[in-house]
């Protein structure tokens, strides 16, 4: 008697990455991607060609240590047998942290709320060796004090045209920010934490580019608000650099 074909199902993974050997999160004909990665390894796993939907997109040389993606396939695989086959598959900078069973019309990036990245700074006179492809080096000291007294300027419901690269397609460039925090840590660390409803492209990097350039005195922290009253891009601070930018967690 021939078995009856699997329903459908829903998982939703938190997936965390290196993603300095990536071009990005989104799927790519010839370059190597997250999305394409995993992909691969479902494929293999499962026979079927799935699409996974990601939260958002990561550019090239960006991490995560909570992306969030939802697939849905047909199968009789279970979440921990899914969790494990996909870590067996998949390449070592790339790790499924969890796997669980959703409602078939969860969406990763539709119904997710509020994301929250990291971006890292190590603000020291030496280089470094093992974190090169984590943080951005900047060797001439930052001035901490008057990098917090910017943040004020971008949290709320604003529009954030002057801190987008243009190349994204977008409704709006009105963002809500509801929290934005900086902090030392370790052996000249700095940590910038932003959470909000949606990021616009670069929106991270040019805001921390941003407060480095107020840091190093080239711009005073109320001209921040400024230059996003303006939305002049121009007059902003060059971006930050991929390899210091975190997706920290999603939630929904």
């Amino acid at each position: 008697m021939p078995q009856r074909p699997s329903t459908e199902k829903n998982f939703r993974i938190v997936v965390e990455y290196d993603g300095t050997a990536y071009h990005g999160w989104q799927r790519q004909k010839q370059d190597p991607s997250i999305q394409g990665a995993l992909e691969q390894a479902l494929a293999r796993m499962t026979g079927q060609r799935l699409t996974v939907n990601g939260s958002g997109r990561t550019d090239a040389g960006v991490h995560a240590l909570g992306q969030v993606a939802n697939f849905r396939c047909r199968t009789r695989l279970g979440p921990v047998e899914l969790l494990k086959g996909l870590n067996s598959l998949l390449p070592a900078d790339i790790a499924i942290r969890t796997c669980d069973s959703v409602p078939l019309d969860f969406h990763a990036r539709f119904d997710a709320r509020w994301k929250c990245y990291q971006y890292r700074v190590l603000n020291r006179p030496v280089r470094p060796a093992l974190d090169r492809h984590r943080v951005w080096h900047i060797y001439r000291p930052l001035d901490l004090a008057a990098m917090r007294a910017a943040l004020p300027h971008i949290i709320g419901t604003h529009d954030f045209r002057a801190f987008e690269n243009t190349g994204s397609p977008r409704s709006t460039t009105v963002r809500t920010v509801r929290q934005a925090d900086l902090r030392r840590e370790g052996d000249g660390g700095l940590i910038f934490e932003v959470s909000a409803n949606g990021f616009l492209k670069f929106m991270v990097r040019n805001l921390m580019g941003t407060l480095v350039a107020v840091g190093l005195g080239r711009l005073t922290s109320q001209e921040v608000e400024v230059i996003r009253q303006s939305g002049d891009r121009r007059r902003a601070g060059a971006a930050a650099p991929p390899e210091g930018l975190y997706l920290l967690h999603v939630t929904y």
